[in-house]
């Protein structure tokens, strides 16, 4: 057991709840929680209440307002969006008049029908296929003024041509899902729909099934003549991003301003189940069953404060540690929790990753121990071993975990934290792929209790052990530390395998920088001794004598005229849902910058960026 927590985990084991933590899901998600809507509202109140019910400390919800103009760090204040009543019609001619026939699409059964920032409207025309409509090509031969468009890209997509320069009144989108194995499969799943949030352009989008949009286009092909209604109310207006946390203060009086922080996105269409209210119920979870254990007197206070939040994504946690500066000051390691229940209809890969590779630390290690406990202890229970702690909920699944340990993804609020001009380390759980991610199937049927209760139990495990973590516990992370070397070592053998000679020689000077570098973090956490440093820096040379000290690679660029360093006051990553710093404060009357893009063996192109940035 990871550090010699054994009654730790033993409590963990018996205190929490999948089951409890489902329960919670099914209110969350029947709520169409975008932000500043009455939807997230609601699912907040629901959340305040179960933290008083479950005695939780320091309750609060911090209003930052949101009014379109706004910077909080290099994120604009995107207007509240709400919607009243959607609905889309085919008509017939009836004796001379066109008349409602036929329900395509309804915002009270279906809510991810209406594109997000859509904006009210009332119209009866016919319906034109574009294609994906993002080129003049696709107009050619066409008259779209005062039609509604067919397109198979995102609403935002064709609004520049379609809406905006050839006059359409609406946008009908069968665009797919992320791509996976799973691909269009489904033909049934309606996607996620997007306006941008700044455009003044007032327009609308429905989103339609995969099914939906190829009987219309069979029907097109031959001739017929589609003829639809479609009705909006719905609208941005100023409002707030309602931000809730709580705490559990920690114990030692100098300790108990840093801060462990629990963090998931609670903004999501309706259902979002896995995608986000898993998170959401997950940390809520911990949060009780922490306090629980601790007000029975099974296990003490921790030294440090944990403190759980609920925010809108990226954007609403941009704007809280841009808003509350001090609160970033306290937080010295996040634990974010992003889609974390997903059964196995989902076809979901749980995985603990790590902090990007610009934010050496030990922390991760930390979490992928537990990780690896959990890992064997379900296998075992799985395959019929006798086993402790198969950590599994009446009402869950039986099946192993196999969590993926140790990679670093992108896609969500750790990615803040962890942010250059912050500069926090995060666990970040989370499943991927999974096949209706952003889809009207992400329902509460799709949840595993099992998976709930594991997953919090990793999250809980490692806070606990990072808020507690003193002087007394580095012998025991540096055997631990040592372990994980020895498995990374491995995989950076199997990796340089790949690399030409120079490259392979990098990539070994910075997995041993980054090994010492990571040693050295405990020392924000602890006193280490000079023994202690011995100990590890002797195991390192060892290794390095194995395989190599490698050597750093300099590239230098004659053609480099100018060096450009981070403005440390603009804090925040570059693009995020739709918005983009770099090119909202970019000069217009200059070229257009080229935007460069690399996909390589340890990562996509955003992810090179990203730390780009980050260095």
């Amino acid at each position: 057991i990871p550090l010699n927590q054994e009654e730790l985990v033993m409590l963990l084991n018996e205190e929490l709840s999948g089951e409890s933590a489902k329960r919670n899901l099914e209110f969350i998600s029947r709520q169409h929680r975008m932000r500043g809507s009455e939807g997230y509202t609601k699912s907040v109140n629901f959340i305040v209440d179960k933290l008083k019910e479950y005695n939780l400390e320091g309750i609060e919800i911090i209003k930052i307002p949101t009014d379109g103009k706004t910077m909080y760090g290099t994120q604009k204040a995107r207007l509240a969006w709400d919607v009243e009543f959607a609905e889309l019609w085919e008509q017939s001619n009836t004796d001379g008049t066109w008349i409602n026939v036929e329900k395509i699409a309804d915002w009270e059964s279906i809510p991810l029908v209406v594109a997000q920032d859509s904006h009210s409207g009332n119209v009866e025309a016919e319906l034109i296929d574009i294609g994906k409509g993002n080129s003049e090509s696709d107009y050619e031969g066409i008259d779209v003024k005062g039609k509604l468009v067919l397109t198979s890209l995102q609403p935002e997509s064709v609004v520049p041509l379609a809406i905006e320069k050839y006059g359409a009144v609406g946008i009908l989108s069968y665009a797919q899902n992320q791509v996976t194995a799973w691909y269009k499969e489904n033909d049934n799943l309606i996607r996620w729909g997007h306006l941008d949030s700044f455009s003044e352009t007032k327009t609308f989008g429905f989103m339609l099934s995969l099914k939906q949009a190829r009987a219309f286009q069979s029907r097109l092909e031959s001739g017929d003549i589609i003829r639809l209604h479609a009705k909006v109310s719905a609208g941005r207006h100023a409002g707030f991003y309602d931000i809730l946390s709580a705490i559990i203060e920690g114990s030692d009086d100098k300790l108990k301003n840093e801060e462990i922080a629990f963090t998931c996105h609670l903004d999501h269409p309706r259902p979002g189940a896995n995608d986000n209210a898993s998170g959401c119920v997950a940390i809520l979870e911990v949060a009780r069953t922490l306090k629980k254990l601790i007000d029975e007197g099974k296990i003490e206070r921790p030294k440090r404060t944990i403190r759980f939040i609920w925010s809108p994504e990226i954007e609403g946690t941009t704007a809280l540690l841009n808003f509350k500066p001090e609160l970033a000051k306290r937080i010295k390691t996040n634990i974010h929790m992003d889609m974390v229940g997903g059964g196995p209809e989902t076809k979901a890969i749980f995985h603990v990753s790590k902090s990007p590779q610009s934010i050496p630390n030990f922390v991760n290690d930390i979490a992928e121990s537990f990780g690896t406990f959990v890992n064997k202890q379900s296998d075992d229970y799985a395959s019929g071993v006798n086993t402790d702690f198969p950590i599994v909920s009446e009402e869950g699944g039986k099946e192993a975990l196999h969590a993926v340990l140790g990679n670093f993804h992108m896609g969500s609020d750790f990615q803040v934290f962890a942010e250059g001009s912050f500069s926090i380390p995060a666990i970040y759980l989370h499943d991927w792929p999974d096949r209706y991610i952003h889809t009207n199937y992400d329902t509460p049927a799709m949840i595993d209790p099992t998976k709930l209760k594991r997953s919090s139990f990793i999250g809980a495990a490692s806070a606990y052990a990072i808020a507690n973590f003193d002087t007394n516990d580095v012998d025991g992370l540096i055997e631990l530390r040592k372990q994980r070397i020895l498995n990374r070592t491995s995989a950076l053998l199997s990796y340089c395998e790949l690399l030409p000679i120079e490259e392979k020689e990098n990539a070994k000077y910075y997995f041993w920088k980054y090994e010492m570098d990571a040693f050295n973090s405990i020392k924000r956490y602890a006193l280490v001794s000079k023994a202690q440093e011995k100990n590890y820096s002797d195991f390192i040379s060892s290794l390095k004598s194995s395989i190599g000290s490698g050597k750093s690679i300099t590239i230098i660029n004659d053609k480099a005229n100018k060096v450009y360093s981070r403005n440390m006051n603009v804090k925040g990553p570059l693009s995020v849902f739709g918005y983009d710093y770099f090119f909202d404060h970019y000069d217009a009357s200059k070229p257009t910058p080229k935007i460069y893009s690399y996909s390589g063996l340890k990562g996509s192109g955003g992810e090179y960026s990203y730390e780009t940035l980050n260095l």
